[in-house]
């Protein structure tokens, strides 16, 4: 959530920057529930003044103890009249203060200065380029193919079970998705630094309003029916909200959490893309990375963590690039986001298999989750996540990276202690 005292002080400012990300803010309707407020505050205001001034008034002739009793009970009647509308107005400016929140509540979060300006994903740059892509001196299959032919995966079975958008592992297969993710918690745990966590699966809708906008995007979500439970997009939204209505100590900062879950999305709004394979599912893996850091800290753990998510693909030895989201290619809360794009033979391009954001205190102020400075003084935290990465896209990248002629796959060097010192998978027989 942004701060109101930046609309308040800059509304032109903010307006501006919300335009580069795509975003028309209704500054019309910001301005006529500010005057609204303001009138509210100053009637709310001169009413307490009378009241007071009533009750001294009041006091005064008490003290005189002269017979004015029929002066104090026509002020008495005035004081009790006060009282109500004084009840009244504090009704409207509760009122007003809530339309106001449901005002903040739907808009996104401002772009850093250093966010490329552009309008879609074609105007990402490229940050780096790690590793090149793979010759093949044979025809290359899809993960899809190339998991068929180890008998390892298994659609056919997933949509009886649960419809489209599901898959069934099996075999090796399984066992190097299981393998992956033990691989991912342990680099992150041991090489850098971060407590690995256990979560719920399930959020509230307050939790879920605390990392995104449930009015805005809960049709992405399942929801649990009858409860205020939603199935998790990503570990994210439980693991930020750790910090929830808290007030950190200076000492305690930065907390690095990762954490392991299945995730859950509805994927409203993509039907008819990535309907093959493995890519965009409604279930799958991700091993998530969460830092809670001080907000001069921030820019530079979102440069850590981003490093970090890309370690394991150099591990693997996966061919990958990073780009920076432009200012119409960012999400909701993001105030920057480095996406980590690995090469897929398969369809001959990079996919995105993280997404690294620094959201600055747009989450924690939903979240009202602060810190005490060292001067003792109160301040939002700051938050970056980033996935570390999702578990079912990097077995997409090995199964079609490491595919050979005849049918197997090789198992990257890093993942074969994992594996029980398996060096290939072999093709079905």
């Amino acid at each position: 959530m942004l701060d109101i005292q930046l609309l308040r002080s800059d509304l032109a400012g903010v307006t501006k920057r919300l335009a580069d990300r795509g975003f028309a803010l209704p500054a019309a309707e910001f301005e006529a529930l500010e005057a609204e407020r303001k009138k509210v505050q100053t009637d709310t205001q001169e009413l307490q003044a009378r009241r007071n001034a009533l009750s001294k008034q009041i006091g005064q002739l008490k003290a005189k103890k002269e017979d004015a009793s029929a002066l104090m009970a026509e002020l008495m009647t005035q004081v009790s009249a006060q009282a109500e509308q004084l009840k009244s107005l504090e009704q409207q400016l509760d009122g007003v203060q809530h339309r106001l929140n449901d005002f903040l509540m739907v808009i996104p979060n401002l772009p850093q200065a250093s966010v490329p300006m552009g309008k879609s994903a074609d105007d990402n740059p490229e940050v780096r380029r790690v590793g090149e892509p793979r010759k093949f001196d044979f025809t290359v299959k899809d993960h899809v193919d190339v998991g068929a032919a180890l008998g390892g995966l298994d659609f056919d079975t997933a949509g009886k079970i649960a419809g489209a958008r599901f898959s069934v592992l099996k075999k090796d297969v399984a066992r190097m998705h299981r393998a992956l993710a033990q691989f991912m918690l342990d680099v992150h745990t041991q090489e850098h630094g971060y407590t690995e966590v256990y979560a719920p699966y399930m959020v509230s809708g307050e939790c879920a309003n605390g990392v995104s906008s449930l009015a805005k995007f809960k049709d992405d979500l399942f929801k649990i029916e009858g409860r205020d439970l939603y199935l998790i997009p990503t570990a994210e939204y439980p693991v930020t909200n750790f910090v929830r209505e808290q007030i950190l100590a200076l000492d305690t900062l930065p907390l690095k959490y990762v954490c392991h879950t299945p995730c859950f999305r509805s994927e409203a709004g993509s039907y008819g893309k990535d309907t093959r394979g493995m890519i965009r599912q409604h279930q799958f893996d991700k091993v998530e990375l969460v830092q809670i850091v001080t907000p001069e800290k921030s820019s530079e753990a979102h440069e850590e963590l981003t490093a970090h998510a890309e370690t394991i693909l150099r591990k693997l030895e996966l061919p990958f690039r990073t780009v920076t989201l432009c200012t119409g290619d960012m999400g909701f809360s993001s105030a920057k986001t480095y996406d980590i794009e690995v090469w897929l033979p398969g369809q001959n391009a990079y996919r995105e298999i993280s997404s690294c954001s620094n959201f600055e205190a747009f989450q924690a102020r939903r979240m009202q989750a602060r810190f005490r400075n060292a001067q003792g003084k109160t301040e939002f935290v700051h938050t970056i996540n980033g996935s570390g990465l999702a578990v079912g896209r990097t077995l997409v990248a090995i199964l079609e990276n490491y595919q050979r002629a005849d049918g197997g796959v090789d198992v990257p060097a890093a993942l074969q202690p994992y594996m029980g010192g398996m060096q290939s998978i072999r093709p079905a027989r």
